[in-house]
């Protein structure tokens, strides 16, 4: 009996050394199996030429996302992300192997790296994870001769003098009354609220449309849509990137039926949907059907999300920075009182409003509502002794540069003066960079500038909760909302 059981013993501690060993060493294999296998291919390709940007390139098909979402969303420390990757293998040329949104990739994330990218047109293209969610035929998803097509009649549209001052006058009355109406309500949930008057100027702006039960499902489908373009490609029932296709082919549906509508029966408005279907390019011809939708699409996108989230932040910062504010507010009541105390700006107006434009630029860095640019290598391109691979996406990562101390002075404390001097070349990304540089870029800043006049001049408000934690996915923003009570301001 006591041999028997001492075999027993013997047996169950050889499984248990046998397992506690073998267990660790299959992780190990587990997790450098991609990398292996990335190795392998580049090597069979390029011989022992040529090198990989430093880096790992993750598990097997998840790649890094776990890692991402980790530093996004649980542990809200998005910059220890890059950070991480400068810890292992170095800053180096600035540019590290990973594997990201189901595919392989490098990330750019130096000033110099950056601009290599931005401006390599010949190297680089464009490329979204899931072109079709912002539109094959959008000014972000083609290039050559396309994309400077309809990027000229979309900077005619929205960001020449004569339509900015347009613009002003369009969305001031709006504002207006929706900062009136918070003021009545007392206690406001900021994002929600912002977004809802800067998606009502938008949609009044680009395709004439007023408040209804409509725009509030469109409304719904643009923040689902958005969703999708940071989630992780698997397109089955319950996902959120399946979720965001549906929304996408409603979208269509709406925008489709009301450029055949303004065809049937020749209707005109003085609108961006109009000013696309209308305008020629030198050769007379006019935009598709689709080249209209997609570009309609993509420019809500970008002038609704990105520019709510900036306002946002804002109102936040501001909130949390009592110096600023009166800076601020003290420069918008001159203005104000030199008009004749007409509540109104207008886009003369702009060059007086240093202050303001400080307030502006500082948000835009801190906000970083957009932390990342997509590209893709056109070709093996060499860049510091490293082999970009042809056909792998680039993302150019803006976010790590505009929070580097290195860069820029305690960069999360939001300081509006530190605008008073230059930045360094190259660290200030929020719009992109080279020849697809963010055309609506002025049109942003329009809107938070007039918002900022309003807010200013008019009210005064608090956080009810300044130490929300942060939700950075898929735009940043408190787990709030940013909840503050509001209230005009007192005599």
């Amino acid at each position: 009996m006591a041999i028997a059981v001492g075999v027993g013993v013997g047996e169950w501690a050889w499984w248990l050394a046998l397992t506690l060993g073998a267990v660790p060493l299959l992780c190990l294999a587990v997790w450098h199996s991609a990398d292996a296998w990335y190795h392998a291919a580049f090597f069979l390709r390029h011989g022992g030429r040529r090198r990989l940007p430093p880096g790992h390139m993750g598990l097997p098909f998840l790649g890094e996302t776990l890692s991402f979402v980790w530093h996004f969303k649980l542990a809200r420390r998005p910059d220890d992300f890059i950070a991480a990757k400068r810890r292992a293998h170095g800053s180096g040329a600035g540019i590290y192997r990973t594997h990201l949104f189901g595919s392989p990739a490098v990330i750019a994330c130096s000033p110099a790296a950056n601009k290599f990218v931005f401006q390599s047109a010949d190297n680089f293209g464009i490329r979204w994870p899931v072109p079709e969610l912002i539109g094959h035929k959008s000014m972000v998803n083609v290039e050559g001769a396309s994309h400077a097509r309809l990027r000229g009649i979309i900077l005619t549209a929205i960001n020449r003098p004569s339509s900015l001052r347009t613009i002003a006058a369009v969305v001031q009355p709006r504002v207006v009354a929706a900062l009136a109406a918070w003021a009545d309500m007392g206690t406001i949930v900021a994002s929600t609220e912002i977004k809802k008057v800067t998606f009502a100027n938008i949609f009044k702006m680009f395709i004439s449309m007023e408040p209804s039960p409509l725009t509030e499902q469109i409304d719904q489908w643009f923040g689902s849509l958005m969703a999708g373009l940071r989630a992780f490609p698997l397109d089955f029932p319950g996902t959120t990137f399946h979720h965001a296709r549906k929304c996408r082919r409603k979208l269509n549906a709406v925008f489709r039926h009301e450029l055949e509508a303004r065809k049937k029966v020749d209707k005109k408005c003085d609108d961006l949907m109009s000013g696309l279907m209308c305008t020629e390019d030198e050769q007379g011809k006019r935009l598709s059907d689709e080249e209209v939708v997609d570009n309609m699409v993509n420019l809500v996108v970008a002038g609704y999300e990105s520019t709510a989230s900036a306002i946002m932040w804002a109102t936040y910062h501001l909130a949390k920075s009592p110096a600023a504010l009166a800076k601020l507010r003290e420069e918008n009541v001159a203005v104000s009182e030199s008009k004749g105390g007409s509540l109104m700006i207008t886009h003369d107006d702009l060059p007086r409003m240093k202050y303001t434009a400080k307030v502006v630029e500082e948000t835009i860095r801190m906000a970083n509502v957009a932390p990342m640019v997509h590209r893709v290598a056109n070709r093996d391109v060499e860049y510091g002794g490293y082999t970009i691979p042809a056909g792998w996406p680039v993302l150019v990562w803006v976010r790590s540069l505009h929070t580097d101390p290195v860069y820029y002075q305690d960069p999360l404390t939001f300081n509006p003066d530190r605008w008073d001097k230059p930045v360094k070349p190259g660290t200030y990304q929020a719009f992109g960079g080279g020849y697809r540089i963010c055309a609506g870029n002025m049109l942003a800043k329009l809107q938070i500038t007039i918002m900022l006049h309003h807010l200013s001049i008019g009210y005064e408000w608090e956080l009810l909760n300044p130490d929300a934690k942060i939700n950075y996915l898929p735009h940043p923003r408190p787990l709030d909302g940013a909840a503050m009570t509001f209230r005009k301001l007192r005599a």
